[in-house]
């Protein structure tokens, strides 16, 4: 009898449902799809004290540039046009693309890897995929060129294009060439030329050994030809016993071939170093003064630090004046837990008495806000361009594609995503994939900006069965996440607040909050979920009522990378499955 209540009563919620959808919808025919769950908007708020503690004066703005998960920083220009990519990993569209006209206000005017035919991931691990993009010009050819590495699919490949918006060219793949990080340099005689990170000649001496590959490359045919050279060994001081020599970059200038890297890993010991050459194949000399750039022997217990700063390039202004983007992180305790991944910073170059390029002086802190260059406003409250600081923004859909700074986890595989132009907001569809799973999961996102920030959504989601549920996701990883949604258990229906775990080798699901819904919901929820001074609550409410609390109080640092590895920044986002 009570399972028999329970159906008469489900049936009876989704009739009146669909005829609050379609009564309360702005077009009066919103009517919810049988296993599909529509969010109306993504409201944003981040609030953090690194930007309170240091207001701008006039003429001031703020780094990171590009705030949120942006690692591994490459630009460069044509005329006055300057151009940065950024890593993905497993995300798609691969390797979002940025222009600006002074180095200060970005726009974000596409991806590279827009379309399935040039990176299709199916299975790989989140921090597996697109790693370390460099983005050259050859003014010889008038193309753009963009190499980088496929981990755990293809290797190293490059790709092209007339103009950086897109499209770009379908991978020409470079099996000749190992290892990591590729990048281009076209030299003054038309020469073109492919540097990586690779093993050393021989055995390497300690783990972590790496050098650093040089060899011709023929733009008519995008493929190398001749010898392939060691050029550096090792990084600044083998006897020091460097470790990760990569993202390397070749500039030439006053008859230099000038060779930088990265070196020290990719965390709190990160450091950018620099050589030099009359002849590009070496052998290049040292700079006594590396690193150029390094955050690693400062004080932990410093306030607002700024941390694992390197994968830097260098640019070269209209104004013939040099500047440094960079990664690096912004970690809210000092032991370096962070939760917004690799961010991506400008800093001023200057050049000593000998010719060396310096970034930092050792011992500096870097800097959290800088002067505008001469002519140059800021331009960050203007549509489109992208915010720095603390800001808001709310994203209604109101488009015919999915808005550029969301994307998807994996290649797409199905269609189940739906935009509405004229009403707004997104539809998903419920699969029978879970977030736990290296699959193509019903997911967007967008990248957390923030790490003391508030994020907001109202869903319209009716569960059928046990295994369904739908609502907010934080994620980081498929063994770090969390969901906030609704869920259907026995009939009944609830909020339910559940993280991933390790369980025996294998991801698994703990129910941090389930909290039954009273018997006046029809379906449409208010979901917030809010972080400060590194915790999370979240809240809900349902028919108009006052917002309600079902946790708080909960770490944070779960979702940091330190705690959950790997190399990217916690994804906010909408997500639907038929198998939870």
């Amino acid at each position: 009898m009570r399972n028999e209540i329970l159906t008469l009563r489900n049936l009876l919620i989704i009739c009146l449902s669909i005829l609050v959808y379609a009564c309360s919808s702005p077009e009066g025919n919103l009517v919810l799809k049988d296993g599909k769950a529509y969010f109306e908007y993504f409201k944003y708020s981040g609030n953090d004290a690194y930007f309170n503690e240091n207001p701008l004066a006039d003429g001031q703005f703020y780094n990171p540039i590009l705030s949120g998960f942006f690692p591994d920083p490459s630009i460069c220009k044509k005329g006055d046009d300057y151009y940065i990519v950024n890593s993905t990993f497993s995300f798609f569209p691969g390797i979002p693309i940025f222009h600006s006209n002074d180095l200060v206000n970005w726009k974000q005017i596409g991806h590279v890897l827009d379309r399935p035919s040039q990176f299709i991931n199916f299975n790989q691990p989140v921090s597996w995929g697109i790693f370390a993009p460099a983005i050259t010009y050859n003014p010889y050819n008038d193309l753009f060129y963009l190499t980088t590495t496929y981990v755990g699919g293809g290797g190293n490949f490059v790709v092209t294009a007339k103009n950086p918006a897109g499209p770009w060219s379908d991978p020409v793949w470079l099996p000749e060439v190992p290892g990591i990080d590729p990048s281009l340099f076209f030299d003054d005689d038309g020469k073109a030329y492919i540097m990586n990170n690779d093993d050393p000649e021989g055995e390497p001496l300690y783990q972590g050994h790496k050098a650093i590959w040089l060899q011709e490359f023929d733009t008519n045919t995008n493929t190398t030809f001749g010898p392939r050279s060691m050029i550096r060994n090792g990084g600044h001081n083998l006897a020091e016993k460097p470790i990760w020599i990569e993202g390397p970059h070749i500039y030439k200038l006053n008859g230099y071939y000038y060779l930088m890297t990265a070196e020290g890993g990719t965390s709190i010991n990160h450091a950018q170093v620099i050589f030099r050459s009359k002849n590009i194949w070496g052998p290049y000399q040292t700079f006594e003064g590396n690193p150029i750039l390094t955050q690693r022997d400062l004080d932990k217990n410093r306030p607002n630090p700024i941390t694992n700063t390197g994968h830097t390039d260098l640019i070269q202004d209209k104004n013939g004046d040099w500047y440094a983007i960079f990664l690096a992180c912004r970690p809210y305790t000092p032991d370096n837990i962070f939760n917004i991944g690799r961010e991506t910073f400008l800093l001023p170059v200057t050049w000593n008495d000998e010719g060396w390029p310096i970034i930092l002086e050792r011992g500096l802190e870097v800097p959290i806000t800088l002067d505008l260059p001469q002519g140059v406003s800021s331009r960050q409250h203007e549509k489109g361009f992208i915010k720095r600081g603390n800001f808001s923004f709310v994203e209604d859909f109101k488009s015919s594609q999915l808005p550029l700074e969301w994307f998807f986890l994996r290649t797409p595989s199905d269609n189940w995503l739906e935009l509405d132009e004229s009403r707004g907001g997104v539809l998903v569809e419920a699969r029978p994939v879970s977030l736990r799973e290296r699959k193509h999961p019903s997911f967007i996102g967008t990248r957390q900006r923030h790490h003391d920030f508030e994020a907001e959504t109202v869903m319209h989601y009716i569960p059928k069965v046990s295994s369904d549920l739908a609502g907010l996701v934080l994620f980081q990883n498929e063994a770090f996440h969390y969901t906030f949604g609704v869920s259907n258990i026995d009939g009944e229906y609830f909020v339910v607040l559940q993280k991933a775990k390790m369980e025996n080798d294998k991801v698994a699901k703990e129910i941090v909050v389930l909290n039954q819904l009273p018997y006046e919901f029809r379906g449409k929820i208010n979901l917030r979920v809010q972080c400060s001074s590194g915790n999370f609550s979240f809240f809900y409410k349902i028919n108009k009522k006052e917002w309600k609390l079902i946790a708080e109080g909960l770490d944070a640092s779960y979702l940091s990378t330190e705690r959950a590895g790997g190399f990217i920044g916690t994804i906010l986002g909408f997500y639907a499955s038929s198998n939870e």
